[in-house]
């Protein structure tokens, strides 16, 4: 899966960890804490060697969690270690003049106009911070046109991938309603969790965010739809290339060794 990385850092003391942790669950982020981080790897050396290496420890952590949004919460103190991060989302907490070590504030750099910075936060407010930052990667409009895409998904293919990507070229969102059937006809293996988990990974893949972008929905194991007079609402069918059309999610899972 690719995460959408967001780095929060500033000096100690400067209110790093309080935003991470609301943020973190407004988001339903995995928190990467620095100093439990230290502590996992017994790894307690602050050379600049020493926070190279957990900078490096931290991004690769980072990349490698199962989870569209990870929240990296150190000191980060200088630009060439802010660049070894990577994080598309930087949160600089600029709430005060110095920490309590004299060595981290030596050695911390303030960013400069030519470091990309996402939230220049000045004051310690962090609901205000953690709502202001949710807001804005967690966007979906519930009143705003949206295109509905149900099925079983099991498991969310490039054939989906596509009917996606003109989905939401229609409105620029998506509802993905996932029918509850595992177990049904003997060929749905996939619990709603497991189907959740592979249409996150395919479409952060793509850079489409679930809150953002799209929501999943459980629904019932919808079988027909139907509908009276003109009710407000288009259901239409997407033509593909042959190659996309055969896409087949049944030979996908007796690849898988699922039947």
């Amino acid at each position: 899966m690719k995460n959408l990385t967001i780095l929060i850092f500033g000096l100690p003391g400067s209110g790093k960890t309080t935003l991470a942790n609301k943020l973190a669950k407004k988001l339903d982020a995995t928190h990467l804490n620095a100093d439990q981080v230290r502590e996992q790897f017994q790894d307690w050396d602050f050379s600049y060697e020493g926070r190279v290496r957990q900078a490096q420890r931290m991004a690769e952590l980072a990349a490698n969690c199962d989870n569209q949004f990870v929240i990296l919460d150190f000191v980060c103190p200088t630009a060439t270690l802010r660049d070894i991060v990577g994080a598309d989302i930087t949160v600089f907490m600029d709430t005060i003049a110095e920490g309590r070590y004299e060595d981290t504030n030596r050695l911390f750099e303030v960013p400069q106009p030519s470091e990309k910075l996402t939230y220049h936060v000045k004051e310690q407010d962090s609901d205000k911070y953690a709502q202001i930052i949710a807001n804005d990667l967690i966007s979906f409009d519930w009143r705003k046109p949206t295109v509905q895409m149900l099925g079983r998904w099991q498991p969310f293919h490039d054939g989906h991938l596509a009917l996606f990507e003109r989905a939401i070229a229609k409105t620029g969102q998506v509802v993905i309603q996932v029918r509850d059937c595992q177990g049904w006809n003997n060929s749905n293996p996939f619990e709603f969790e497991a189907v959740r988990r592979g249409i996150l990974s395919k479409l952060s893949e793509k850079g489409f965010y679930e809150g953002k972008d799209y929501i999943i929905q459980l629904v019932p194991n919808v079988t027909n739809i139907t509908y009276g007079r003109d009710v407000g609402y288009t259901i239409e069918q997407e033509v593909f290339d042959l190659g996309t059309t055969l896409i087949s999610a049944t030979k996908i899972r007796k690849e898988m060794g699922l039947g």
